[in-house]
């Protein structure tokens, strides 16, 4: 058999060849199972949403569910005051399936259901699998279906939109919280205020959360119920399209962060135990429940799972015109140990018997799907064990996602904040972390992560600044764990940003140094929204250090998206001294210059760099951006003859870099 390119460019893998291949197959052979023997598309197999759900007929309604387990099914709801009707009982059909064909009158837009499931020695009410639509009750609490079909639906004015991706710069966030006041935000809040924030800003992409209807609005989305349900908290479906439309017109893709790794274990709001039985979509026994995360695991051994699951991919894709997906917890689904208290320390171990080849299958699957309903689609994996192949196309024998997420180098940045005095970090550690990649996969550059940001954590500018920032955040207001806390943000997010090799996220509010926690409103904090929410007016602020951080965010992007395909430029050190902690590196014209030191300025510090004239068009130090202003950066810099190195068209560039700064240079060609 032929040697898979995900080994030829990793000799290292060589000695699990056969594991590699193995998995590969199975992904081959699966496939050929689901296209009946590459007959049919996988895309067509990935549609059961197009017959499964409640849809309008040209005389009526028809609903279908798949239940194997039930005995009887009834729709409960407004139509029947809740009671159980034969009129509404459905007819099972072949292979656990069942439907009921309705006239057009039994049912009517904005109806609320349930299903009433019967099985074996017990029932129960159950919101439909498939529905698109579930709303909660403000004054019960309860969640029910609801019939979802407008005379006039949202129809997308923006139908050809391709995403940027040269380089992909990320704006994750959150609709709920993304509102100033103490509520839950709406999609068109969201697409009125804040679109036109992440525009600005510079970003050409928002990865959103909790899109997925969620019981638990405390769960930041990730114990879902209903996985083709866009969330009602924050309005209507057609809200979501419209905002979606609205940022394709700017430029921007929208990115959704989808949970398949696991589901909510509520029963009656979601798949639980939904046709009496434990095992329908879910794993049995000792592998039913997460032991971390209080949730439920999908058995991706089944085709009807994988039908389900690979058919939530192609709905949001052509329902919602998603540009693609951040797929969350995909580490807990490669190991059956979910990755906990795994070391990954060797390739050993991630071919040692124990992951799990299903969700492995279905992952790529998953990747070959989307791609192939929307060839420009984005797909981004969370994972922390550093699975090779993660990132590398199917046919290489790779998992196929576009991208997989950087993330040890926010795990880096929190660690060395925590754990390390100023004096002691290191720029020989900070390149390390900032461009240790495999070179066949890009990656998702962040400083820091949403989690960092939730409650019993803190956020970089917090944990650099902490309660000072609740009294000397005034322009006109000097401090000194401020003036430290501003240099450092802005310098970790440069050297973050800047030695990508595929894009970079932020977390909403966290460019500007958003203060505080985020903690949803529950029982302990008295349901308050206070802190589930972004307070935009600090940023507006023009009297606040805030604005510094939020303008200096702006024109970090701005360099970035000046230079051509940034992300794939070579990335070349030019100096790295630990004991300076003094950083430089080019990416094409630019050279980058970091002073990591909290005490040390240098006058005339040498870098043999291309010979030539530069300018500074971007310094962390500069009064604009909350800095000292020591440098003038209307000054142009030359290099300096040196006769040792005339042979390799090099001299040496000296610069006056001040302490806890950064600086970025552009050569001048003429």
């Amino acid at each position: 058999m032929q040697s898979l390119n995900l080994i030829k460019n990793d000799p290292w893998l060589s000695p699990y060849e056969a594991a590699i291949n193995g998995r590969y197959q199975h992904y081959l052979a699966k496939e050929k199972e689901l296209t009946n023997n590459g007959q049919q598309a996988l895309s067509e197999f990935a549609s059961g949403y197009l017959y499964f759900g409640l849809h309008k007929t040209a005389t009526g309604w028809i609903f279908r569910e798949w239940a194997p387990n039930a005995t009887a099914i009834y729709l409960i709801g407004d139509f029947n005051n809740w009671q159980k009707n034969e009129s509404y009982r459905m007819t099972r059909l072949e292979h656990g399936n069942w439907e009921i064909v309705l006239e057009e009158s039994l049912i009517a837009h904005g109806d609320l259901f349930k299903l009433l499931m019967e099985w074996e020695g017990g029932s129960g009410e159950r919101i439909p699998a498939w529905i698109r639509r579930v709303v909660q009750d403000e004054q019960t609490k309860i969640f029910s279906a609801q019939v979802w079909r407008l005379d006039k639906p949202y129809i997308f004015k923006h139908t050809t939109f391709k995403p940027n991706v040269s380089p992909l710069l990320i704006y994750e966030c959150h609709i709920g919280m993304s509102t100033n006041e103490e509520k839950v935000g709406s999609y068109n809040e969201f697409r009125i205020r804040i679109l036109p924030r992440v525009k600005r800003d510079g970003y050409n992409a928002i990865q959103i959360m909790a899109i997925q209807e969620h019981p638990y609005y405390g769960s930041f989305g990730y114990h879902v119920s209903s996985f083709f349900a866009a969330s009602s908290r924050f309005g209507t479906p057609d809200e979501l399209k419209q905002l979606i439309d609205e940022a394709h017109s700017m430029g921007i893709a929208v990115i959704m962060d989808i949970v398949h790794s696991h589901a909510v274990k509520n029963e009656v709001e979601g798949l639980g135990r939904f046709d009496g039985s434990y095992g329908q979509y879910f794993y049995s026994g000792s592998r039913r429940e997460h032991p971390a995360w209080d949730s439920l695991c999908f058995d991706y051994g089944k085709n009807e799972v994988l039908h389900f699951l690979l058919s939530n991919c192609k709905f949001w894709l052509d329902e919602y015109k998603f540009d693609g997906f951040r797929f969350d917890g995909v580490t807990s689904m490669l190991y059956y140990s979910h990755g906990l208290e795994e070391s990954f320390s060797n390739y050993g171990a991630y071919y040692n018997g124990r992951q799990d080849g299903n969700a492995i299958t279905y992952l790529t699957l998953a990747n070959q799907l989307i791609h192939e309903v929307n060839p420009d689609a984005i797909t981004i994996a969370e994972e922390v064990s550093g699975m090779p192949g993660l990132a590398a196309k199917n046919k290489d024998g790779g998992y196929g996602f576009d991208y997989r997420m950087a993330m040890n180098i926010p795990d880096y940045w929190i660690k060395t904040i925590k754990e390390k005095k100023d004096e002691d970090w290191r720029t020989s550690s900070i390149w390390w972390e900032t461009t240790n990649r495999r070179a066949d996969e890009k990656t998702i550059s962040y400083a820091e992560s949403h989690d960092q940001a939730l409650v019993g954590d803190k956020t970089i500018i917090f944990r650099l600044i902490d309660a000072n920032m609740y009294w000397h955040m005034m322009k006109d207001d000097p401090n000194y764990m401020v003036d430290r806390g501003i240099a450092l943000h802005k310098m970790i997010r440069l050297v973050t940003a800047s030695t990508i090799n595929g894009g970079y996220l932020n977390f909403m509010g966290n460019e500007f140094g958003h203060p505080e926690w985020i903690d949803f409103p529950r029982e302990g904090n008295g349901w308050s929204y206070k802190y589930a929410r972004r307070q935009w007016d600090l940023v507006d602020n023009p009297t606040l250090k805030y604005a510094y951080l939020g303008y200096f965010d702006r024109r970090m992007l701005e360099l970035i998206k000046s230079v051509k395909d940034f992300q794939s430029t070579p990335i070349q050190k030019v100096w790295d001294n630990d004991s300076d902690q003094v950083l430089a590196y080019m990416r094409k014209e630019l050279l980058f210059v970091f002073n990591f030191n909290p005490n040390r300025s240098y006058d005339h510090y040498g870098f043999l760099v291309p010979i030539g004239e530069y300018e500074v068009v971007l310094n962390t130090d500069a009064n604009c951006f909350g800095g000292f202003g020591l440098s003038d950066d209307s000054i142009h810099h030359f290099t300096l003859f040196d006769p040792v190195y005339k042979n390799e068209k090099k001299e040496w560039l000296k610069l006056y870099i001040p302490a806890r700064s950064a600086a970025v240079l552009r050569k001048i060609n003429k």
